[in-house]
């Protein structure tokens, strides 16, 4: 252990976690906070995660994503014993930073993090082009390919031609229910 590893100041640090595992490790360090009296240096835990929209049995719901798998954020003053707290938590395989050293967390990028999980509708991810034929994955026509004739971002919508008896016939659908062909 280096001096120079450490640094007093109240900073984000991200830490590497086994994937799936990263609601345990918050929750195991907030746990080991309370129990070991860290709460001067170990303040906060944070698994980042934002809203998104599925389509399961052509039901739209909305879910809960974390934005990096493997990684939760810990707000701390990186002193010995804090980091040793975290690095031998169970599920933790380290600190994000370069070889021995931890590196925080910028705020620009903190900043965007928080944006990004504080956005409360969640949002549609059509990169769809009118014209562009998809593949219908959900609902009666699943199994189908169309074209794109309408895109509609605000709802997350788009309206496509399908072929029924030899005649195009507009169908309008979600986003989540085609797929690139």
């Amino acid at each position: 252990m280096t001096a120079q590893r450490y640094d007093s100041a109240r900073q984000w640090y991200a830490i590497h976690t086994y994937s799936g595992y990263e609601e345990k490790v918050a929750e195991s360090i907030r746990q080991r906070v309370d129990s070991v009296d860290m709460a001067d240096k170990i303040f906060d835990v944070m698994v980042p995660k934002e809203k998104q929209i599925e389509i399961k049995n052509g039901k739209r719901k909305t879910v809960e994503k974390k934005i990096f798998q493997g990684y939760v954020l810990v707000e701390m003053k990186m002193t010995e014993d804090a980091w040793y707290i975290i690095r031998n938590t169970p599920g933790v395989t380290g600190f994000v930073g370069s070889g021995t050293t931890p590196t925080p967390v910028s705020e620009d990028e903190l900043s965007k993090i928080k944006k990004r999980m504080g956005v409360d509708e969640p949002k549609h991810n059509i990169n769809f082009s009118i014209g562009e034929v998809v593949s219908i994955v959900d609902g009666p026509f699943k199994g189908l390919d169309c074209a794109v004739s309408e895109i509609d971002n605000q709802k997350g919508k788009l309206k496509v031609l399908v072929s029924i008896f030899g005649r195009d016939t507009s169908v309008e659908l979600d986003a989540l229910q085609v797929k690139k062909v």
